[in-house]
C-alpha cells in the first residue's frame, strides 16, 4: 500500500469515525428520549401503533423500496452482490426506529446503528475520497469500518464492536484487510459518543469463580440453553417473516393488523413490559427486581412479531434482555451466582442468534469485567455450538 493512501486510509478511519460517533449520539438520545415520552404516555400511544405501521410503510414505499433491505442491503454490499447502498436510508431507518419505539413496538437499535455507520462510510469511502484511499477491497474495508464505528458509537464496546464487524460478514472468516480503519473508527467513535455522554450499559460483576470441573459442568448445560434459544429466536424471525409475507401480502394491511396483534400484546401482557428495548428487563435482571419465569420468552416473540410485520428496529437489545431475564432463571437452578449467569445470558444469546463467538467474548468484559473472560469464553463455545449457523442475518455466509 503506498504511503500516502496509508495515511489517507488512518485520516479517514478517525474522520468517519467521529461523523458516525455523532450520528449515532443523535440517534441514541432522540431514542432515549422517545422511550421516555412511551412511559409517560403509554396508555394513549400504543393504540396509535397500527397506524403509525401504515406511516413507515409509506416512507419504505415512497422514498426507500431499496433500503427497506435494511441488514441485507449491508451484507449484500459486504460480499460484492450490490455496490451501492443510498444515503436515504439513514434518515429512514432513524426515524422508523424512533417511531416504533415511541408507540410500543418490541425491537432493538443496533442493525440501525451498524446500517448508519456502514452505509455512510461505504458511500464516502467509496466516492469521491476513493482517490486517497487504497484501492483493494475498498468497498467491504470501508463498509466493516463503518459498522465497527456504527456499533461502537452506540454501545461504546469499541473491542467488540471491531470483532462484531470483522466477523459477521463470513463465518469463519476475519476481514482482516479492514483491521486498522475498524479499530480507529470504532475507538473514536465510543471516544466521542462518550464525550457528549450518551448512556452506556455496564455492570461489574464482583464474583470470583474459580475454574473446577463442577463450574465448567454449570457453564456447558447454561451454554446449551442458550444457545438453543439464540436459535429459536434466529429460527423464529426468519419463518416468521416468511409465513407472514405469504399470509398477508399487502404490506399495508400487514402492518396494520400485525400493528392491533401487537399494540393488543404489549398491553394485556403486564402493560408495556415488553415494549421497547427490554432495558427494563436487563436493569431489572442485574439490580435485583422481580423477572418473571416466562419474562424471556414473551419477549422473543413480542419482538419476532414486531420485526416480521414490518416495524423497524435491530435484535441485539430485546437479545441481550432475553438472556440476561434467562439467566436470572437459570441461576439457581445450575448453583450459579445471579449476576454471572444473567452476564452469560446477556453475550451468549446475542452471540447464538447473530452466529458470532469473538465479539460476544470481548463485549462482556467490556460490560461486565474482564476477570470473567474465561467463564464468558466457555459457555460462548458451547452456545455458539448449538445453534447449528442459524443467524438473524439471512445473507451472513458460511465459509465451508
Amino acid at each position: 500500500m503506498e504511503k500516502k493512501k496509508w495515511f489517507g486510509l488512518i485520516l479517514f478511519s478517525l474522520v468517519i469515525g467521529a461523523v458516525i460517533g455523532v450520528l449515532e449520539v443523535i440517534f441514541g438520545k432522540t431514542l432515549l428520549l422517545v422511550t421516555e415520552w412511551r412511559l409517560t404516555y403509554f396508555s394513549y400511544l400504543i393504540f396509535f401503533l397500527p397506524f403509525v405501521g401504515l406511516l413507515i410503510e409509506f416512507l419504505y414505499t415512497k422514498f426507500g423500496e431499496k433500503s427497506r433491505q435494511g441488514m441485507g442491503l449491508i451484507f449484500a454490499v459486504g460480499h460484492g452482490e450490490e455496490n451501492e447502498i443510498p444515503l436515504r436510508l439513514i434518515p429512514i431507518v432513524m426515524v422508523s426506529t424512533w417511531l416504533t419505539h415511541l408507540f410500543g413496538g418490541s425491537a432493538g437499535r443496533e442493525g440501525v446503528a451498524v446500517q448508519i455507520g456502514g452505509t455512510l462510510s461505504h458511500k464516502l469511502g467509496t466516492g469521491k475520497l476513493r482517490k486517497y484511499l487504497p484501492e483493494e477491497n475498498l468497498s467491504q474495508i470501508t463498509l466493516i469500518t463503518g459498522m465497527a464505528a456504527g456499533f461502537a458509537g452506540l454501545f461504546q464496546t469499541p473491542m467488540g464492536a471491531i470483532l462484531f464487524a470483522l466477523e459477521v460478514l463470513v463465518v469463519g472468516k476475519l476481514q482482516m484487510t479492514a483491521l486498522l480503519s475498524a479499530t480507529i473508527a470504532s475507538f473514536t467513535a465510543s471516544f466521542i459518543s462518550s464525550f457528549l455522554e450518551l448512556e452506556k450499559f455496564s455492570f461489574f460483576v464482583e464474583s470470583q469463580l474459580e475454574m473446577t470441573l463442577p463450574l465448567i459442568g454449570k457453564l456447558i448445560v447454561i451454554g446449551i440453553a442458550f444457545g438453543l434459544v439464540g436459535r429459536l429466536f434466529s429460527f423464529g424471525l426468519a419463518k416468521s417473516k416468511a409465513w407472514i409475507g405469504e399470509l398477508i401480502p399487502n404490506q399495508y394491511t400487514r402492518i396494520f393488523l400485525g400493528g392491533i396483534l401487537v399494540a393488543i400484546l404489549i398491553v394485556v401482557l403486564h402493560h408495556g413490559r415488553y415494549a421497547g428495548l427490554g432495558s427494563n428487563l436487563i436493569s431489572a435482571s442485574f439490580e435485583g427486581n422481580s423477572i418473571y419465569t416466562y419474562d424471556f420468552l414473551l419477549k422473543l416473540l413480542l419482538t419476532i412479531i414486531t420485526l416480521a410485520i414490518g416495524f423497524q428496529g435491530g435484535e441485539v437489545t430485546p437479545l441481550f434482555a432475553i438472556g440476561a431475564s434467562l439467566g436470572v432463571i437459570l441461576a439457581p437452578i445450575l448453583g450459579l451466582p445471579i449476576e454471572v449467569a444473567a452476564a452469560i445470558g446477556y453475550i451468549a444469546v446475542f452471540g447464538s442468534a447473530t452466529n458470532t463467538f469473538l465479539a460476544p467474548v470481548i463485549i462482556g468484559g467490556e460490560v461486565f469485567g474482564y476477570h470473567l473472560l474465561p467463564v464468558f469464553f466457555i459457555a460462548m463455545s458451547v452456545a455458539y455450538s448449538c445453534n447449528f449457523n442459524q443467524s438473524i442475518y439471512g445473507k451472513q455466509k458460511i465459509l465451508k
